[in-house]
């Protein structure tokens, strides 16, 4: 069963100067999420759980946000997908507290904000769903991505030498940070959202 946001989708915003709606992803995306993926570089995709670039594989994660495993919330321009973020959610029940964040924005799109709107609405649900801590992971020279989740907050926690490996057989670091989801819950119901991240 597909989980229900805590808040309220659509939502349009107006991110330097382009009207961009915020909403969950469905099935109906499925042929816009592979557009979208299929034109990311190939370093964006080392990182990610699958390769989304495939069919298949998007089939899967449409499946999994049915079940529940999975919320991702997509920004749209027309029919477009601009970018994701996603929270998945581990049903372990010694780790059930603990989720995973992705975010991913297209590169024509970056330097707009987006990736740190997407991380803040996630972080929204997430606290909503009941989680307490939020695990990303990005291989160390994706010196970019790294800035804007330290700048949110988040902190290193381990650093996995030799982790992954692109399709050119080349291995790269991967770097795994976290953030204390409640400590921010509680930050974001006194100060609101975005004094709870610091800016």
């Amino acid at each position: 069963m597909t989980v229900e946001s805590p808040r309220t989708y659509p939502d349009t915003r107006r991110v330097e100067g382009r009207d961009v709606t915020l909403r969950l992803m469905t099935a109906e995306d499925r042929q816009a999420v592979l557009e979208f993926a299929r034109k990311l570089a190939e370093h964006d995709l080392l990182f990610l759980r699958r390769d989304i670039t495939q069919a298949a594989a998007v089939d899967e994660w449409i499946q999994e946000i049915a079940t529940g495993e999975i919320f991702t919330i997509l920004a749209v321009e027309g029919g477009a997908v601009l970018g994701w973020a996603t929270i998945h959610r581990n049903r372990l029940r010694w780790t059930a507290h603990v989720a995973e964040l992705r975010v991913m924005v297209a590169e024509g799109a970056r330097g707009l904000g987006l990736g740190r709107i997407l991380t803040q609405e996630a972080f929204a649900n997430a606290v909503g769903l009941g989680i307490e801590k939020m695990v990303a992971q990005m291989t160390l020279d994706q010196k970019g991505a790294v800035a804007v989740f330290e700048g949110l907050g988040f902190k290193p926690e381990a650093l996995l030498r030799d982790q992954v490996k692109d399709r050119a057989g080349k291995k790269h670091d991967l770097l795994v940070l976290s953030h204390d989801v409640s400590k921010f819950g509680s930050q974001r119901a006194a100060f609101g959202m975005d004094q709870a991240f610091g800016f």
